[in-house]
């Protein structure tokens, strides 16, 4: 698009202007700007990743039960998903930018307050409300990018996917590395929350709305969106739904148990059970190619091939090799495929199944979806420890669920989507 100078009409401090189109930033300050958005998410990706691989030694401070400490791994998703749709509301209505610093806030306030805990019930609280910060976040974040670079949408989504595998292997990894030197599995909160806070003022600072409040540009100057459902809730949105609570139940289950797996049942020390869950992170990085693929080939073929693959990575996880090496790439194998393929491209294909003016509620209603179900996925994988032991847990939520996501993504109509237009007229 051309660079202009001024904007088309102002945006007021406190909500962006839904009815215009300001102007963009050069392509530099642009890069820059994404550069310390995605940096932002990094540390958010650490914050949600760390707990899991310092589980055991939670549990041995505490006392807690491996159901219990299930629940508390990924209970943080509860709010991530409660706080979606009110979210996606809030952005229709206040500045992106101001979204993602509060969001920062929350996090990082209620990461360090986890290390402070007492006992389960405070934990549980703190841990839940992290995820609300985070929750803020990510919908404002990835609107954001979204808007700003409509054309390639799911690439612009699969930078930041990869921003968020960056994260998902440093958490693990250094904070692995940190209990283990320090001798405080608290360590690593204080930590990743004190950077959190450096974020608030680098965003603060450094990032302008003209870059976070853009919106997509009329259709007069692109293509028509008359053959997109002018409704929210219309059936591609509800196909991908469920397609994203399945991803979200299967992905967090295996994110929330798997070191305490390695440790406990496989005999891995801390820091291999830390790199083992960072490799996941790794994976994730196949955010971008995971996108390019997605604004080229058909989306919805595209996540079905990626489920169909994922399953039989989820059954070899608990089912299959036990060294570290093969550990290390499957669990590598499990992040390109559910946090870069599927995340990425479900995310941009809820976006492009509504109208432009709707892609907030639209974020919204995917954050809901791929993490409320998901609170309760180390808890339910536990329980299925218990009735069928680790290989015939992985079985059923990581092998046979993602066939459902399958099933509901056959009657996705990707002709129905914003992008189809243009797609067509190449």
């Amino acid at each position: 698009m051309a660079q202009t100078d001024k904007p088309t009409k102002a945006h007021s401090d406190s909500a962006p202007d839904l009815g215009a189109v300001a102007a963009r930033v050069g392509t530099v300050a642009a890069g820059v700007m994404l550069f310390i958005l995605a940096g932002s998410y990094v540390i958010n990706a650490m914050d949600r990743q760390v707990f899991s691989v310092l589980l055991p030694a939670v549990r041995d401070d505490f006392g807690f039960t491996l159901a219990q400490g299930g629940l508390l791994a990924t209970i943080f998703t509860l709010g991530i998903g409660v706080a979606g749709l009110p979210t996606g509301y809030l952005l229709d209505r206040m500045a992106r930018k101001a979204v993602i610093l509060i969001g920062i806030v929350v996090f990082s306030v209620f990461t360090i307050l986890t290390a402070l805990a007492s006992g389960f019930a405070d934990m549980f609280v703190y841990r839940a409300l992290s995820g609300v910060g985070e929750s803020m976040q990510n919908a404002a974040l990835f609107s954001a990018v979204g808007a700003y670079f409509f054309a390639h949408r799911a690439l612009a989504l699969g930078t930041l996917n990869f921003a968020y595998g960056v994260g998902s292997f440093l958490g693990p990894y250094l904070g692995a590395k940190l209990a283990a030197t320090s001798g405080m599995w608290e360590l690593p909160f204080y930590v990743y929350g004190l950077i959190g806070f450096a974020f608030v003022v680098l965003i603060g600072l450094f990032v302008t709305k003209r870059f976070t409040e853009q919106v997509d540009p009329p259709v007069t100057t692109r293509h028509s969106v008359d053959h997109v459902p002018e409704v929210l809730w219309n059936r591609n949105i509800v196909a991908l739904a469920i397609a994203a609570v399945v991803v979200g139940v299967a992905m967090y289950g295996y994110l929330g148990l798997y070191p305490t797996f390695l440790q406990e049942e496989l005999g891995f020390s801390t820091e291999q059970a830390g790199f083992a869950a960072s490799m996941f992170g790794l994976g994730a990085l196949m955010g971008i190619p995971a996108g390019w693929i997605g604004d080229r080939l058909n989306q919805r073929n595209v996540m079905i091939v990626a489920l169909l693959v994922g399953s039989a990575v989820g059954w070899l996880l608990f089912n299959g090799p036990t060294t570290p090496v093969a550990q290390n790439v499957l669990s590598f194998a499990e992040g390109a495929i559910a946090s870069g393929f599927l995340f990425v491209n479900i995310y941009s294909s809820m976006q492009r199944a509504v109208r432009p003016h709707m892609v907030g509620r639209a974020s919204g209603l995917y954050v809901a979806s791929f993490y409320v179900p998901a609170a309760l996925a180390g808890y339910l994988f536990s329980q299925l420890v218990g009735l069928v032991g680790w290989g015939g847990a992985g079985l059923w939520q990581l092998t046979i669920l993602p066939f459902v996501a399958v099933a509901a993504l056959l009657f996705v109509d990707v002709r129905r989507f914003e992008n189809a237009g243009a797609r067509a007229a190449h």
